[in-house]
């Protein structure tokens, strides 16, 4: 477990951070501004939870947990040394648990016939721009995977892909399994 006594070091005054393997890099970064957009992903899911109750919040409150992990996974980059600790990795049964609540929740929504637009309910909204911000989690996260010298586990990435998706269709339960979703009409006000 996490102890912290004291919320500042000074240690990050000169614009650097420290890795969970105690490395320091800079706050920009691209390893620091995946975990962060993350995090700003969790922050979004925390303000969504405003609106929820019931399944759906015990859904979202099991991603943000997730999160959690998954920011400790990023900032452990894997090490040809052994840590003294094992690491905090995202895993295929957080993949396949986001998975089957994806199923679970579309299973009473209808098809759609057009792309939704952002918003409907305030649960919806908040819904669409973790969304979105997740959406940018990945794709740091894809392109940390493709820097030489740097690794992103697949899961990690699975898992960033499966949380938009899921946020997608959590939007649409939000908005009364889809009954009051704002349809996109395209060309409308040419």
């Amino acid at each position: 477990m996490v102890k912290l006594n004291r919320i500042y070091t000074r240690t990050g005054d000169k614009g650097t951070t420290a890795l969970a393997d105690g490395q320091r890099r800079s706050k920009a970064d691209l390893r620091v501004e995946t975990y962060g957009t993350v995090d700003e992903t969790n922050a979004c899911i925390g303000m969504v939870r405003l609106h929820t109750e019931g399944n759906l919040d015990a859904m979202l409150g099991a991603i943000q947990n997730d999160l959690f992990d998954l920011g400790a996974d990023l900032a452990t980059p894997p090490s040809p040394e052994p840590l003294p600790y094992e690491p905090l990795r995202i895993v295929a049964s957080q993949v396949e648990r986001l998975e089957r609540d994806i199923d679970a929740l579309n299973a009473t929504i209808p098809p759609l016939k057009s792309f939704v637009l952002p918003g409907g309910s305030p649960a919806s909204a908040a819904l669409h721009l973790a969304r979105t911000v997740c959406r940018r989690a990945e794709r740091l996260a894809v392109n940390l995977a493709d820097r030489e010298g740097e690794a992103v586990s697949p899961e990690a990435i699975q898992y960033l892909n499966r949380l938009s998706d899921f946020l997608f269709v959590a939007s649409r339960t939000a908005n009364a399994d889809g009954a009051d979703d704002v349809l996109w009409v395209p060309g409308a006000n040419r």
